[in-house]
């Protein structure tokens, strides 16, 4: 039996900074309503020309550095995104390219909003386990500032830009032990964006605001309380752990009361819990991989640490990773 195991981590967050001060400027809000509500105090947000792709490069390259290995030894890469640089080709393609790998490796583009990346590290792990391939790189990386009306309040200080990545190895010891992967539908207009190329070109060019995100702050904070309680108890329950069991959680940064609710279910303090969110705020499929390259490098996580990945976005989308650094 193989599993895929992660060797390298890596990330990279554009350089400027939006504060919560900046934002008082620009929109009806204040530093005290935002944090209040979220936790967040600032975000990271791409320079006029960089792309999700160069975000996602710049964290892939920092993985493979991590693990020693050479980017032609990689042989397949998932991106996890919402915002590609085009609707074609993939993104994950033009990074192949960018980063060395070799011609005919497989790439493509994982779409599940928040939850992309736990999807696509559980993508990359059953192609290891597989025989598929020995080597894979995932990447989460995200511009949603691209996506954003800065006109609502609601929306556009919740989130940020930023790239996250590992490399997973197959070997016989298990590193990703298993992954629980869910969507609904029903409540895809919860959060949403208008606009997608069947609309037609014309369409976003007579109203751009549609390719904004909308998002109805208060149902999804119940759903996603409710959702990530039972995607953890499932986690558990099907590796007969107990909630000590978790040396770490590792979840998606969107909020700090989702947050700090998750952790309240498995009976951790927050000291056992990455956050970054205050730093970065929500950058989607990007925000676990940052989450997990930031307490790898400061030295929280540690080789054989148990660790929990949870996520929950629109489509709604939810899932976890149990996971043996």
């Amino acid at each position: 039996m193989m599993y895929g195991r992660i060797t390298g981590t890596g990330s990279y967050l554009p350089e400027r900074v939006l504060t919560n001060q900046d934002l008082e400027k620009i929109v009806n809000t204040s530093d005290q309503w935002i944090r209040e509500r979220s936790g967040i105090q600032e975000r990271r947000i791409a320079a006029e020309g960089e792309t999700c792709g160069d975000l996602a490069a710049m964290a892939a390259e920092r993985a493979i550095a991590s693990a020693g290995i050479d980017p032609a030894e990689i042989d397949l890469l998932v991106l996890a995104t919402s915002t590609p640089d085009a609707a074609l080709p993939s993104t994950a393609c033009l990074i192949q390219r960018r980063i060395g790998m070799r011609a005919g490796s497989c790439a493509f583009d994982v779409s599940a909003a928040c939850s992309g990346f736990v999807y696509a590290l559980s993508i990359a792990d059953q192609f290891l386990r597989s025989g598929a391939a020995k080597r894979a790189l995932v990447v989460g990386a995200e511009t949603m500032s691209r996506v954003l009306n800065w006109k609502d309040r609601t929306t556009c200080v919740l989130f940020g830009d930023g790239a996250g990545a590992v490399v997973l190895e197959a070997g016989e010891e298990p590193g990703i032990i298993n992954t629980h992967l869910h969507a609904d539908g029903e409540y895809s207009r919860l959060l949403h964006t208008e606009w997608g190329t069947s609309h037609g070109i014309e369409k976003l060019i007579a109203a751009p605001e549609l390719a904004a995100i909308s998002m109805n702050g208060s149902e999804v904070f119940k759903v996603a309380v409710r959702t990530l309680g039972r995607i953890v108890n499932e986690t558990l329950a099907a590796n007969d752990l107990d909630k000590n069991d978790i040396d770490w959680l590792i979840p998606h940064q969107a909020n700090i009361r989702i947050i700090g609710a998750t952790a309240k279910m498995l009976d951790m303090p927050m000291e056992k819990v990455v956050v970054t969110l205050q730093k970065q705020g929500n950058t989607s499929a990007a925000s676990i991989p940052l989450a997990l390259d930031t307490a790898v490098r400061d030295g929280r996580v540690k080789a054989g640490d148990l660790l929990l990945m949870e996520a929950f976005g629109g489509g709604f989308t939810w899932g976890s990773a149990l996971v043996r650094f």
